[in-house]
């Protein structure tokens, strides 16, 4: 039941035109169980419109007038909070008074029950000018239907507005195609969204209605094959979320997701998600067709005039006979013809089962659609390639993978119709594969598409770029299949790899790349890169230069089809170094040594400064990089930002990591890397040893706060005169409380073997601000130091890895190791 509906301890009968009785029979009819889908929206519809005829027929209308229902209502589909939208049609003959009267009578029992009610009152004439003037009230119109009164008058409408919609076509339907580019700008894709608008989104409600619109102007019309199905899918779905929410909602938030698949009888959130991605697509890819037929035929009819002018009124060849299109050769079966990818009249799809992927990769290397009828004549020859591929197919699919953009619609056009999962089996797993990450922007097929055309752009930078147009296209398909989804990829992709024709070296290239293709980018975030062992690891495991600059193409690749939040500049210099320092121990080089490493001139400095007064010093300096890769700091000011770097010097105390990082949450700077060392100066400079903390830090939002406001909220906390916990406290419980998902409980594991020098602590937790201040007092109460940390951030997740040694720097025992990491997850519980 919705929040409208009316409850009524002894409603009156179905027929009773009274608000209590309507209201009794809309909600037995919304929680009925027995019926749901098409027939519950039509029942809705009937009863509406009996009521709503009750109240024309008790208003004693005048001749002249009629009810009429326009949009869904006048579709006959009614989800349980859809708007009521009317229409008082009247023909001019009664007075304005006894018009507005009557609409009175009408609306305001609408609004007595809560309904929502678009409404208007309107000649017949005033309706059509409104109509030209107002295409979403045409769109409404065209699915006039006369509830009450005069169903002559009603239907003249229609007639008029149909017969004004065909005759405007080539005007009108440019100006729809752009209000649902529009839509589609403002509201994204609705088939990759993690939390889709059923109705706005591209491939939803709105652009199904928009191609009945289009097949009603009798220019063009939309492929049929699974049309009505998937949009009967969107309104299952949307029927189900108003019953669920109580609200008039059409966007699927996370949230409401198990409600609304427990409502429709699915077995999750997951199975829900990937029915609205495939109705999603299949509205999606008939839009796309049809505003190409739709954009054919208007500048066809636009420029015939001009030609017939031109010629004289004469026809293109001797006797008015049409001129054949034009085709021009693509492939060996492939011409263009109209602005597509067509098959050639000699083409044999029977006999060809490299045709398909000659014709997809022709098309996208010419940035050209493939033409709908040619994907179904190509589904419809049933071919099968052989295994192994032979060499022509193996090539096509690196040819079409490439392409870079013009790859998307190409795929999508061979997905439309069942071919890449006739072509790659283990597709069809992943296939509308939801990921539940707000970090990930696509579905798991298309993040894997979009990985192939970023790495399409990085073919230059490897030696050998089938293989990373390969990985990439595979490196995440074991995402369908439980655990791992990397070592399930990897057995995956040997096999894929050998039955598309790779040798058995590049098989194992290929699947050494999809195991391990997170491994640079998780090391560089997440381990010190300046401990031998990170760099040994990584060699050890990738063995080849190849491999490495494969490794290396795919991570960024990966990344920015990701979503924004995946990749930056600091990330990239991360890796690049990671990849460079790695580069040179597979060239025979040995790691430097981090402990024998002497502090740089400004660590120095600071140290000296600490130690003469015996306070903190800190320094603030804003690192950019340069476009090549290398990190500069204020040498120009034209190379991009990637952080500030804070050095902090003092003497050596308890307390120091919490501390700061209290402090950088205070002042709402995220921390990505904190390294802490204790320097000791010669004795002529001073006694006992200097800590000095390297942070990089970016701010939150706004600019950076001032290094003496740093200093002096540091000093205060240091000393105990600032409560840092209690403040930030006091700060988070000043944020407003906003529903959502519970968030999985935080987890600290050891990595070993990661460092000879230290015990390695991952910490995995909802990224809150703090949460570093708090992981430094635990690690202070459990009498242990942290040498280094390393902070990353995916989403609304927190992976912060922590170097941590005894207090005299040597390396905890395994047992010592399980029992710090047991402390702190129970700390930060």
């Amino acid at each position: 039941m919705t929040s409208t509906d009316v409850r009524d301890d002894e409603p009156g009968p179905t027929d009773d035109t009274g608000p209590g009785g309507y209201a009794a029979a809309r909600l037995r009819l919304l929680t009925e169980k027995t019926r749901s889908g098409p027939p519950r929206r039509a029942a809705l519809a009937r009863i509406t419109d009996d009521w709503l005829a009750g109240l024309y027929e008790a208003a004693a209308p005048p001749p002249g007038t009629a009810l009429v229902a326009v949009g869904g209502y006048g579709r006959g589909e009614l989800s349980p909070r859809s708007d009521l939208d009317l229409l008082l049609l009247h023909d001019g003959s009664a007075d304005a008074r006894t018009v507005a009267a009557l609409a009175d009578r009408l609306w305001y029992p609408v609004w007595d029950l809560g309904l929502a009610l678009d409404h208007s009152v309107r000649t017949t004439a005033e309706a059509r000018r409104t109509a030209g003037e107002d295409l979403k009230v045409q769109l409404g119109l065209l699915d006039a239907r006369t509830v009450a009164g005069d169903a002559a008058l009603a239907g003249a409408l229609r007639t008029a507005v149909l017969t004004d919609w065909r005759n405007q076509a080539t005007r009108r339907l440019p100006e729809l195609h752009a209000l649902c580019r529009e839509r589609a700008e403002r509201s994204g894709e609705l088939a990759h969204l993690l939390e889709p608008d059923l109705k706005e989104a591209h491939g939803g409600l709105r652009d199904a209605q928009a191609l009945r619109a289009v097949a009603a102007s009798w220019l063009a019309d939309a492929p049929r094959a699974g049309l009505d199905e998937a949009r009967r899918r969107l309104l299952d779905a949307r029927d189900a979320l108003h019953l669920t929410t109580g609200r008039a909602t059409d966007r699927l938030a996370l949230q409401e997701q198990d409600a609304v698949a427990a409502e429709l009888g699915l077995l999750d959130a997951d199975t829900l998600l990937r029915e609205v991605y495939e109705a999603g697509r299949t509205i999606a890819y008939a839009s796309d067709v049809t505003w190409r037929e739709v954009g054919r035929v208007v500048r066809a009819r636009t420029a015939r005039p001009r030609l017939r002018a031109l010629l004289g009124g004469r026809g293109t060849r001797t006797g008015g006979t049409k001129a054949p299109a034009e085709r021009t050769p693509l492939a060996e079966g492939v011409v263009e013809m109209d602005g597509e990818a067509v098959l050639a009249l000699t083409a044999r799809p029977e006999r060809d089962p490299v045709l398909p992927l000659r014709a997809a990769a022709a098309a996208a290397q010419a940035g050209l659609p493939l033409s709908p009828h040619a994907v179904r004549r190509l589904a419809a020859a049933g071919t099968t390639l052989p295994t192994p591929w032979p060499a022509e197919a193996r090539e096509a699919l690196v040819t079409l993978l490439g392409a870079g953009e013009p790859t998307v619609p190409v795929w999508e056009a061979l997905e439309a119709e069942g071919l890449i999962s006739r072509l790659l089996p283990d597709w069809e797993r992943v296939r509308c594969r939801p990921q539940r990450n707000p970090v990930h922007t696509w579905t798991v097929d298309r993040h894997l598409v979009e990985t192939a055309v970023r790495a399409a752009s990085l073919t230059r930078r490897v030696h050998r770029p089938d293989l990373l147009l390969v990985a990439a296209l595979l490196h995440d398909i074991g995402k369908g299949w439980p655990g791992d989804h990397s070592v399930a990829g990897e057995t995956i992709a040997r096999d894929v790899a050998a039955r598309i024709g790779f040798d058995r070296a590049d098989t194992a290239v290929l699947a050494t790349v999809v195991r391990h293709h997170l491994l640079l980018v998780e090391t560089a975030t997440r381990r010190d890169l300046d401990d031998p062992a990170t760099v040994r690891t990584v060699a050890e495991t990738v063995r080849t230069q190849g491999a490495l600059e494969l490794l290396h193409a795919l991570t960024e690749a990966d990344a920015l089809a990701t979503g924004p939040a995946a990749w930056s500049t600091w990330r990239a210099r991360l890796v690049d170094e990671l990849v460079a320092r790695v580069a040179g121990v597979l060239a025979g080089e040995e790691p430097p040594d981090p402990e024998a490493a002497a502090p740089s001139a400004e660590q120095e400095r600071l140290a000296i400064e600490a130690l003469r007064t015996g306070e903190p010093v800190l320094t603030l300096r804003t690192e950019r990089v340069e476009a090549g890769g290398r990190a500069e700091p204020d040498a120009d000011p034209e190379p991009e930002p990637v952080g500030v770097e804070l050095l902090v010097a003092l003497p050596e105390r308890p307390g120091v990591l919490p501390a700061v990082a209290g402090v950088l949450a205070l002042h709402r700077l995220t921390v990505r890397a904190a390294d802490l060392r204790a320097i000791a100066l010669p004795a002529e400079l001073g006694r006992g040893p200097v800590l000095v903390l390297d942070w990089r830090v970016a701010a939150e939002y706004g600019s950076l706060p001032e290094a003496r406001r740093l200093r002096a909220d540091l000093v205060r906390a240091l000393d105990g005169s600032l409560d840092v916990s209690a403040r930030l406290a006091e700060r988070d419980a000043a944020q407003p409380r906003r529903r959502g998902v519970t968030a999985p409980p935080p987890r600290v594991t050891v990595a070993p073997a990661a460092s000879r020098h230290a015990c390695v602590l991952e910490v995995r937790a909802q990224d809150a601000p703090g949460l570093l201040h708090r992981i430094g007092r635990a690690l202070e109460g459990a009498e242990v130091r942290v040498r280094s940390a390393h902070v990353s951030t995916l989403g609304a997740n927190a992976v912060d890895t922590l170097y941590v040694t005894r207090p005299d720097g040597s390396r905890p025992d395994p047992d010592e190791s399980a029992a710090l990491a047991k402390t702190l997850e129970e700390a930060l519980r």
